[in-house]
């Protein structure tokens, strides 16, 4: 259930990463039963880590807190709406609902323009600006053989 003091913590933690010049304006938190299990600030320039996203760190920083890779029965809250990388990123960890406050139209007035991104996933990857090629060695199934087989793999 969407709680609007969970979305103004996800606010503050983009403010104030902005007033400590750690990275972009944005924050997120995780929720799980009312309680926060995780924060996170865009750190992308303060680690030199592209995928240092605000939504990413609250995903890792609850991911730890529940010792678990998922998210189950989790919201995240988010001071803008995510980019692919992170939509990605959520849709891995399976929260049950993403609550957001500013527009990804909204990051773009201000320099974050994800449209790009967007166009470049829904072209081909021969038509992609960075190239994308896909190279045969024999050894390449390899690790998928031995997945397929292993009696102690986590499905995920």
């Amino acid at each position: 259930m969407f709680e609007q003091g969970f979305l103004e913590e996800a606010i503050q933690e983009a403010i104030k990463n902005v007033e400590n010049n750690h990275g972009g304006p944005f924050g997120a938190i995780v929720v799980k039963n009312g309680e926060i299990i995780g924060r996170g600030s865009n750190v992308v320039t303060a680690t030199n880590d592209p995928s240092a996203h605000a939504e990413i760190q609250a995903i890792r920083d609850a991911c730890r807190y529940l010792n678990h890779f998922q998210l189950e029965d989790c919201e995240i809250y988010s001071s803008c709406e995510p980019c692919p990388m992170c939509i990605g990123a959520i849709y891995w960890a399976r929260p049950k609902a993403v609550y957001y406050a500013c527009s990804k139209e909204d990051a773009a007035k201000i320099g974050f323009d994800d449209k790009f991104i967007y166009e470049q996933l829904a072209l081909p990857t021969e038509q992609r600006q960075i190239t994308m090629k896909q190279l045969t060695i024999p050894q390449a199934s390899i690790p998928f053989k031995l997945w397929g087989h292993s009696t102690t793999k986590i499905n995920y």
